[in-house]
């Protein structure tokens, strides 16, 4: 029934490309969200790694616990439902997290991210997680001026871009 229809969230989309992915409730019974860092190349606006912007980000949210002025309610267990971020922000640093699903028999949030120009990388999304972007591209530095990895979960498995195009061959 189109009448039906509510509005939870929207997020403006800067550019055409990286601008979202699956929706799916989760074993907890929460809605997930991921988002892309809102497109064109490199993040030129730092959305991956700016806790304040829903872009670039896994997003878990209630719908069905409204909390004005939002149609929706946060987990008290996210990273920053008390502050310091995005209430909604379940784990950042992601570049375009499209394709993801939880493992029915553990539970757990497993995610393809898709790389810029080397790297594709397969993450275990875990609460409150960074996953560098768009500092490191998978294991590796991204056009960074210094490439930390403190803070930064690594992909439990990459690939590079020209071995898998090579493969398709």
């Amino acid at each position: 029934d189109p009448a039906s229809e509510k509005l939870v969230l929207k997020v403006d989309q800067p550019f055409a490309n990286h601008n979202g992915g699956h929706i799916a409730f989760g074993p907890d019974g929460m809605l997930y969200i991921g988002f892309g860092d809102g497109g064109s190349g490199g993040d030129p606006r730092g959305n991956g790694q700016n806790k304040d912007v829903l872009l670039g980000k896994m997003l878990r949210i209630d719908p069905m616990g409204a909390s004005p002025p939002n149609p929706y309610g946060i987990p008290p267990t996210n990273p920053f439902a008390n502050g310091g971020g995005r209430p909604e922000i379940y784990a950042y640093g992601l570049r375009n997290p499209w394709k993801w699903s939880f493992d029915k028999e553990t539970g757990d949030l497993w995610c393809g991210d898709v790389g810029q120009s080397s790297f594709e990388e397969i993450d275990r999304i875990v609460l409150g997680g960074n996953y560098g972007w768009n500092i490191r591209e998978g294991k590796h530095c991204y056009n960074a001026t210094s490439c930390p990895s403190e803070g930064f979960i690594e992909p439990v498995a990459e690939f590079h871009r020209a071995v898998h195009a090579a493969e398709q061959l």
